[in-house]
């Protein structure tokens, strides 16, 4: 059970919605545009505000989706174990979250995880999700850098997991293993917020 619900959301992790809606309203593979990036953030530079706003309900929605699919899979097939199914749940997450960084049906060249990571950060405690969204939007408003603002709350995750949330192994090590992997996604953005050359967004648009 461990392997199947692995592989399930790793593949629906891998469906990146930003280069098939990119290639479907723009005519183009967003990650040949702007910053590269298979990401949201790109959509809306690159695309435009609809677009942007369904790539991150879908990204969202796959985290979402791949972790109510472990837990009814630990329902089924563990006879609602609630360590096992809580186990799942977070691996569910976070090889959803790799399924978006590196999809096997896009040349694992994928975006940052961060909308995944959301909808994974929110089914599986909505208090902690909401939390890090609160916190994330906050620096992003300050900073106007909606990378800073997913770095932090990135390191903000495992700290309310261990406080707030599932204090077992296998959670614990997952949250940690989510913020590890955004952070890696986001090494590019680290190095421009160090030189100040990284970019902003402006809310008037």
């Amino acid at each position: 059970v461990y392997i199947g619900v692995i592989i399930v959301a790793y593949f629906l992790g891998s469906i990146s919605f930003s280069v098939i809606f990119s290639r479907k309203f723009a005519g183009f593979d967003v990650r040949d545009k702007g910053s590269k990036n298979a990401g949201t953030t790109n959509v809306l530079r690159t695309v435009g505000t609809k677009v942007a706003a369904l790539t991150l309900v879908c990204d969202v929605l796959k985290g979402v989706f791949a972790v109510l699919l472990a837990m009814l899979a630990g329902k089924i097939w563990t006879d609602s174990n609630i360590e096992i199914t809580t186990n799942l749940t977070y691996l569910a997450g976070f090889f959803a979250i790799l399924g978006h960084t590196f999809p096997i049906f896009f040349e694992f060249r994928g975006g940052k995880g961060v909308a995944t990571a959301l909808g994974v950060l929110i089914t599986l405690n909505w208090k902690i999700g909401l939390i890090c969204l609160i916190f994330a939007l906050i620096i992003i408003a300050f900073t106007k850098m909606v990378s800073v603002g997913s770095l932090l709350a990135a390191v903000l995750y495992p700290i309310l997991t261990i406080f707030m949330g599932e204090v077992s192994f296998i959670p614990v090590l997952i949250s940690i293993l989510i913020a590890l992997l955004v952070i890696f996604n986001h090494r590019e953005n680290i190095k421009r917020i160090k030189n100040g050359t990284e970019n902003k967004i402006s809310f008037k648009k």
